[in-house]
């Protein structure tokens, strides 16, 4: 029978994922909010002088910023959200200890996910790490997954500057919407999973499912 939402997954892990990331939206709701808004190591002097230098009422600013730190812990949640779609395509699964956020489970692909703009020192060191391993595992391709691109995105990694440029020849940089094509082995599988999260938001009552 025809899965409902994906074809790469069963309509039951997907619905597993999805669930997943509400409860930890649901989580890190809760756990900040007006009354432990001020445990949370903000500079109230700043919050107070950015209120009346920018003329704004200071509790617009405190919801913007209770927001702010919403978002901010909600992003780890996201990238679990795809490592466990993508750990339940045939032949993956989530890298868990390995340092990895998913590996095949032949040892033929590692790729870490960039789910936020880092520093050029981060992502070298990212770079360092996959260059590393791909001295061990010569065979493997390695990729540093890059969610904040929104396009389909190949090329291999390169670090250093004009004057010196240093890459290995199993070492990519690949979109989020590349990458999911390739471990699917389909076409627009991140915007299938965006549409199928989206209607599945639209048709269930999350707080009497969960």
């Amino acid at each position: 029978m025809k899965n409902k939402y994906v074809d790469f997954i069963s309509d039951e892990h997907f619905l597993d994922c999805v669930a997943n990331l509400h409860k930890a939206y649901l989580k890190a709701k809760n756990n900040i909010t007006k009354k432990n808004f001020y445990t949370n190591k903000v500079d109230t002097i700043k919050l107070t002088f950015d209120a009346k230098f920018n003329d704004i009422n200071e509790e617009s600013l405190i919801q913007a910023e209770i927001l702010r730190q919403i978002d901010k812990s909600i992003n780890n949640s996201i990238g679990t959200f795809h490592e466990q779609i993508l750990g339940g395509i045939n032949g993956f699964e989530v890298g868990n200890l390995s340092g990895f956020d998913i590996k095949a489970k032949d040892d033929s692909l590692f790729a870490i996910f960039k789910l936020s703009e880092l520093s050029k020192n981060i992502e070298d060191c990212i770079f360092e790490k996959l260059t590393k391993d791909a001295r061990i595992f010569k065979s493997a391709k390695f990729y540093l997954v890059d969610f904040t691109i929104n396009s389909n995105y190949t090329e291999k990694c390169v670090t250093g500057n004009e004057k010196y440029k240093v890459s290995h020849k199993n070492v990519f940089k690949i979109s989020g919407v590349s990458f999911y094509d390739l471990l699917t082995k389909t076409n627009y599988s991140l915007k299938l999973v965006n549409n199928s999260f989206y209607k599945i938001l639209n048709e269930i009552k999350f707080e009497k499912q969960i």
